[in-house]
């Protein structure tokens, strides 16, 4: 269910390592769901600077607003721009065309913090019994 490429964080964000110290971010399947249907999404602007930790944005929803964070100290290079007019591909496809922003990363060291597939589906099924 979910890439196995992909690294995950107990906030239910994935981070997709690109090329060239840059990674893709978004929120899970499990985030999306959990969330209901997303009307909009607020989005960072291009080269912001931010720590590991730091809010990047929210997504709202027709039960909640919620905010998501980076998990590495990075700048944004690149928002989907494609959420401001369908907001929806977060729910329609949250680990692909839903993808929130792409960010250099500053310390890759940063990454092996993170969890791997396998380790995000156990901690989702913790939560869920």
């Amino acid at each position: 269910m979910y890439p196995k490429d992909y690294l995950y964080t107990e906030d239910h964000e994935w981070l997709k390592v690109e090329e060239d110290g840059v990674v893709s971010l978004g929120i899970t399947s499990f985030a999306q769901s959990e969330l209901g249907e997303v009307v909009f999404v607020e989005l960072p602007e291009a080269d912001a600077d931010f720590a590991a930790g730091d809010e990047l944005g929210t997504i709202e929803s027709v039960k909640a607003v919620a905010e998501f964070y980076t998990p590495v100290e990075g700048t944004v290079i690149e928002a989907n721009g494609e959420l401001e007019d369908a907001p929806e591909l977060v729910n329609e496809d949250p680990q692909g065309k839903g993808w929130l922003v792409k960010l250099r990363l500053k310390d890759a060291g940063e990454l092996p913090e993170l969890m791997s597939a396998e380790a995000y589906e156990a901690f989702i099924k913790d939560k869920q019994e």
